[in-house]
């Protein structure tokens, strides 16, 4: 019978270790899943922070207020349009540059039969030429 209670006897030591292996390790990985929802949670005030600020950084107000300091644009305004009709308004859809069409404007030719063309000056640049416009 000692041989009988000493295999019990080691076989409940092992099954005790194995249990306190077991515990162990469950307790790690609850720590490791604590960890992983604390990140989860700052990433998710980080991505909420980021939505906000991509939302605020957007605002129509705040482009506008960077493309007037930042790139010294101008809103364009009605005194500062000129519309014209020209013959060679139809050579920017086909590809002729801005250039070509304003200076055939500055020049003089001006037909009744060909599309729109919107000149809009700039401050310290050229005339800018944009095809297709209705006045």
């Amino acid at each position: 019978m000692s041989r009988f209670n000493t295999l019990l006897l080691f076989l409940v030591v092992g099954c005790a270790l194995s249990v306190i292996n077991a515990t162990n390790h469950q307790r790690e990985l609850f720590i490791a899943l604590g960890r992983a929802q604390s990140e989860e949670h700052q990433l998710a005030q980080d991505w909420s922070e980021l939505q906000y600020r991509q939302g605020a950084l957007s605002k129509a107000t705040l482009i506008e207020r960077a493309a007037q300091d930042k790139l010294k644009m101008q809103p364009v305004t009605s005194g500062r349009t000129q519309y014209l009709v020209t013959h060679v308004a139809s050579d920017v859809e086909t590809g002729a540059s801005a250039d070509v069409v304003a200076s055939a404007a500055a020049s003089g030719l001006v037909g009744t039969a060909a599309s729109s063309v919107v000149v809009t000056s700039l401050p310290n640049s050229a005339p800018l030429v944009v095809s297709g416009a209705r006045p």
